[in-house]
């Protein structure tokens, strides 16, 4: 697919079909995301593909929505700050390398017509209870992972006059 249309066609999805996705498709979107850029190249991340089936009620602590448990899978990007690279005024790329590396996830996932809700607002501390995470990894953002069961609706973004300077502020 063009990556212009790819971009285009991506949208949070808050309702999942049961169907599973297939083994193939999930390591394409993991190797999407191995290939992303980080800083320094450290790759100072890691994910957690977790299966829904049985665990609804304790994947339910993390995000508490339905729709979060619907898909086959739900996947978690953690960073581990302590691996990686930081800027000499002590700004940690841990946050920004993650969040490069889901997004080469969710686009790739989008591409192999499944869908994808990047969360923010969950619960860090029942997320590293229930993926028992150890102390120094931290977990930056889940999405579930699955085929949509309904379509999206028209997207709603600012103007690009309002998102763009140039040369100053």
């Amino acid at each position: 697919m063009e990556f212009s249309n790819l971009i285009q066609r991506r949208y949070s999805v808050r309702a999942y079909k049961p169907d599973p996705v297939e083994d193939n498709k999930l390591q394409g979107l993991l190797e999407a995301a191995r290939l992303a850029p980080s800083a320094a190249n450290r790759q100072a991340l890691r994910f957690i593909v977790i299966h829904t089936e049985g665990r609804e009620e304790e994947l339910q602590r993390i995000y508490n929505r339905d729709w979060f448990v619907q898909p086959p899978l739900v996947i978690c990007a953690c960073g581990i700050p302590s691996e990686n690279w930081v800027r000499k005024d002590g700004k940690n790329y841990n946050d920004v390398d993650v969040a490069i590396a889901m997004d080469h996830l969710i686009l790739a996932a989008t591409d192999a017509g499944l869908g994808t809700c990047w969360i923010a607002d969950f619960d860090a501390n029942a997320a590293r209870e229930v993926l028992h995470l150890p102390d120094d990894v931290e977990p930056i953002a889940f999405t579930p992972l699955g085929y949509p069961a309904v379509q999206p609706g028209p997207k709603k973004r600012k103007d690009l006059s309002e998102l763009v300077r140039y040369e100053r502020w």
